[in-house]
């Protein structure tokens, strides 16, 4: 298993245990000391990478679940099982606030779609694609330049009205 990879397994499992057991947010880097001593024993290299995942998901976390609702909204959160919560927290974290010139969102959604599978259930992996897809067609690609919802919106009044102009008879 590529050390990255790892990593994102160990600060999915760290977020898993934290999130289930509904632990305080002061446990939670105890939970990824020992984490990281069990499942990551040679992978000091990647010890700040897994923080930084860990850290950064808390840290947004509550833009994050506003997110799973907005995307998937079918599925209240609660309803969501702790290991695909885990995983879309730690996707859309590294898909919306991580560091895009040493992780591409693609790959942070392939990640993602792998540990879903790996730890989750059947149809994890569809679930999480499904939801990070969304949320990626959603925002576009980070750095390009895209238009704000308000702007589709209007272009799409703009378009439509120019629809019904074409359908009225001339005089």
């Amino acid at each position: 298993m590529a050390s990255r990879h790892l990593a994102r397994s160990i600060a999915m499992q760290s977020l898993f245990e934290w999130d289930f057991y509904k632990k305080p947010a002061d446990a939670l880097d105890a939970i990824v000391e020992r984490n990281k001593a069990e499942f990551g024993p040679g992978l000091e290299e990647e010890y700040e990478f897994i923080n930084r995942l860990v850290d950064g998901t808390v840290e947004h976390l509550e833009r994050i679940d506003q997110i799973i609702k907005e995307a998937a909204p079918a599925w209240p959160i609660e309803q969501i099982t702790a290991v695909d919560r885990a995983v879309l927290r730690l996707g859309l974290y590294e898909l919306l606030f991580g560091k895009h010139e040493e992780v591409p969102p693609k790959v942070a959604i392939n990640e993602a779609i792998e540990l879903a599978k790996a730890f989750g259930g059947d149809s994890s992996g569809k679930f999480v694609n499904g939801v990070l897809g969304t949320v990626y067609r959603e925002i576009g690609e980070p750095g390009k330049e895209y238009p704000t919802r308000e702007e589709l919106a209007k272009k799409k009044e703009e378009e439509e009205g120019a629809k019904e102009e074409d359908k009225m008879p001339n005089s």
